[in-house]
């Protein structure tokens, strides 16, 4: 049966995720926050690398099981990591380069947090904090990856529960409550959920193409 283009283009549409809300309903007052960043010779890539920094004090914190101060540097970081790309847009200084920098250091900044409380949950004992910690660790990589992999076929990907904007406050808010379990718990989940709704969303896209 022959798909109607009315169908093709249902099947394109994507439900809008918290990342792209945020960015709507911020995008005034985070380009005037960007143009103060320009102003005071803050560069993209360099509030990139200072986010993957922060990130690090985080997860040396996390590693010795001082959670609240995590979040709080956690929480810190976040301008840093969300205004790399409004600073680039407002100075003209969008690259592909930059593009890839900051993607891989976010994943860089993810996986030293996370890996910083799998080594607390082992010095403490907890396997079952080690397993989650993991788990929340390979479903983070691979939310990513099939996004990325579904992007390189011509299927924008960017469904799903737990985008990257959502893991970071879930890490945030455990940090700061303490709990940790919990939080690693949600992540551990919904990671995979959040997989396997963009591999079939791809395959939702690739039938309504044909192929």
């Amino acid at each position: 049966m022959a798909q109607h283009p009315e169908d093709k283009h249902r099947h394109s549409e994507e439900p809008e995720t918290l990342t792209a809300r945020l960015r709507r309903l911020t995008k005034g007052p985070v380009e005037r926050l960007a143009r103060a960043f320009d102003r005071l010779g803050f560069r993209p890539n360099t509030l990139t690398v200072i986010g993957l920094l922060m990130a690090g004090a985080a997860a040396l914190l996390a590693a010795q099981g001082r959670y609240g101060a995590a979040g709080l540097f956690l929480l810190l970081g976040a301008p840093f990591d969300a205004m790399d790309g409004a600073v680039a847009r407002v100075s003209g200084r969008v690259s592909r380069f930059g593009a890839l920098l900051d993607s891989t250091l976010d994943r860089y900044g993810e996986g030293l947090l996370l890996a910083g409380v799998g080594y607390h949950m082992a010095d403490s004992g907890q396997l079952t904090g080690v397993a989650l910690a993991f788990i929340a660790l390979l479903g983070s990589v691979m939310v990513s990856y099939v996004r990325a992999r579904a992007e390189g076929l011509g299927i924008e990907d960017k469904v799903g529960l737990l985008t990257r904007v959502e893991r970071v406050v879930i890490l945030i808010l455990a940090l700061l409550s303490g709990q940790m379990m919990i939080g690693l718990w949600v992540l551990a989940i919904l990671t995979q959920v959040t997989v396997a709704q963009r591999v079939w969303r791809a395959y939702r896209v690739a039938c309504a193409g044909g192929e």
